[in-house]
């Protein structure tokens, strides 16, 4: 359409932008309250869909010396546990 100032469509047509703008809102609120009532809206609980996490970070590898020194320490501690759940018991 074009505007033509002598007749004043240009305060029409930004009256007409602000009226569209008005029902865009209303009809985007009806939009998110529908995918409410599906369980698709911005509310739902749990984790998001894998496509809107982070990328996957690469995982890092551990050396066998590593591996066994984490063991290690695992295996003291669950000692430790241990003597300490026996001594409660007696």
């Amino acid at each position: 359409m074009p505007v033509d100032k002598k007749f004043g469509n240009e305060s029409f047509l930004s009256a007409a932008l602000e009226g569209l703008e008005l029902q865009k809102r209303r009809i985007e609120e009806q939009i998110r309250e529908v995918r409410m009532m599906l369980g698709k809206g911005s509310r739902k609980r749990g984790r998001p869909p894998l496509a809107e996490t982070a990328p996957k970070r690469k995982r890092t590898r551990l050396s066998a010396e590593a591996r066994k020194r984490i063991a290690a320490a695992q295996k003291r501690r669950w000692a430790a546990y241990r003597k300490s759940a026996a001594g409660k018991s007696a």
